[in-house]
């Protein structure tokens, strides 16, 4: 297996890992993690590489590959089944397991590329479903008191597309996600107008639990919203900002120039990084960079093409936010994570661009 990053992520950026251990036996996580206690960098854990930026310089430290599979199913009692299933598990496999199965609560997740890990560390959600709504429990290792644990939703700090697992940064492992699912042949309301549109209903009507599940399938890749496997934009990690949190004025700001202020299913008012990027000039198909455009569909997603690096890819983030910022006064959230520390040391003087730390811990 190659060593390089490159070869891991849906960028296809970055160098190589001091060290790059598989973990695929569950059974076997305490020796791993025995191998990488007491190193000088901590470990970066990473799944199916979809959201991660690699440095071109690769990463110091050991960096432990989360390949487990496996879900299992147990009724509850109460009419629920839960779902135990391995960090490893690509979400779109359980998924399509759960509509299979005629069980409803994350139908509205199909598509979203990476594993099930990674879920509950940006609170993974799509078309008013979250992966915090259902949500009983996790199994995490915890590198700080070197033991297993179980946290229950409460403990985890899950906001819009954040948990205590970005907030404190390489602290937890998640190895086993546990969800409460509803038997049932049919999908959660629609409370979007562009999924009623692409299954041709009502908004707030319950269609089948499969043809919910297609009807977001074929929604995300109409908008731009799916990995494809090939073509000009196969190598991106999905949005590369969040939708930024915004004040009143700001958001009066936003309507006066044609945008649209919401407020999220946590009732904090937002604005969408898509449409502040197209109002700071950016569109799809641009060249922002050698090797770097805005994908054909969309400008909030990225895209590699031959010439990319790490770098240009970085420089490109710090130039949009830059704009949005001297445009409108709004700043931009990195979303993509970098396994890389302090990397955003040289951005702490730009006021268009969110200081933050390193997430380490990234499925």
């Amino acid at each position: 297996m190659s060593d390089l990053l490159a070869d891991h992520t849906t960028l296809r950026l970055g160098g190589p890992a001091d060290r790059l251990l598989t973990h695929t036996d569950p059974a076997a996580w305490t020796d791993l993690t025995q191998t990488v206690i007491g190193q000088p960098v901590a470990p970066f854990v990473l799944g199916g590489g979809s959201n991660t930026l690699a440095a071109d310089a690769g990463y110091p430290g050991p960096v432990i590959h989360m390949t487990t599979r496996g879900i299992t199913v147990r009724p509850l009692g109460d009419g629920t089944t839960e779902v135990t299933v391995q960090a490893g598990e690509p979400l779109s496999a359980l998924v399509g397991f759960a509509v299979s199965e005629g069980l409803s609560g994350i139908e509205y997740l199909a598509g979203i590329p990476g594993t099930t890990g990674a879920a509950p560390v940006q609170n993974t959600g799509a078309y008013g479903q979250q992966i915090s709504d259902a949500l009983t429990h996790l199994t995490v290792y915890d590198w700080n008191r070197r033991q297993s644990a179980r946290l229950r939703p409460e403990e985890c700090g899950f906001g819009y597309r954040t948990s205590i697992f970005k907030t404190h940064l390489g602290r937890w492992t998640i190895l086993e996600v546990a969800l409460r699912l509803t038997p049932s042949t049919y999908a959660a309301p629609v409370t979007y107008q562009y999924l009623a549109h692409a299954l041709d209903i009502p908004l707030g009507t319950r269609p089948p639990l499969a043809e919910a599940a297609q009807g977001v399938l074929a929604d995300r890749c109409q908008r731009g919203l799916a990995l494809p496997e090939n073509g000009p934009d196969a190598r991106q990690a999905g949005s590369v900002f969040l939708n930024p949190p915004i004040t009143t004025a700001q958001a009066d700001a936003v309507r006066a120039a044609g945008g649209v202020a919401y407020r999220d299913d946590h009732s904090v008012l937002r604005a969408s990084a898509g449409w502040l990027l197209q109002l700071a000039g950016h569109h799809p198909g641009n060249q922002l960079a050698p090797g770097v455009f805005c994908s054909t569909r969309r400008a909030l997603t990225l895209t590699a093409h031959d010439g990319a690096t790490a770098a240009s890819f970085n420089m490109v983030l710090q130039k949009l936010a830059r704009d949005v910022y001297e445009v409108i006064g709004i700043r931009l959230h990195p979303e993509p994570v970098r396994p890389v520390a302090a990397w955003m040391a040289a951005e702490k003087e730009d006021p268009g661009v969110l200081a933050i730390g390193v997430e380490r811990v990234e499925q």
